[in-house]
């Protein structure tokens, strides 16, 4: 299963760590756009759905 929340989330300590700009960014909600970019199965998506979960945003999946 994939995680649901930041709490959930393993590894991209260095982005979503305690007190990370991304993470505050996130839970205050003051996300207003991001574009992940990276190769294969390191967590974009994941961490998309979780920013969705989260915060008031919405989740738009392109392949």
């Amino acid at each position: 299963l994939r995680p649901t929340s930041l709490a959930e989330m393993v590894g991209q300590g260095e982005l979503i760590g305690e007190g990370k700009l991304l993470r505050r960014l996130i839970e205050s909600d003051q996300l207003s756009s991001v574009i992940f970019w990276g190769p294969p199965g390191t967590g974009k998506t994941t961490l998309a759905q979780v920013i969705a979960n989260t915060s008031k945003c919405n989740f738009v999946f392109f392949s």
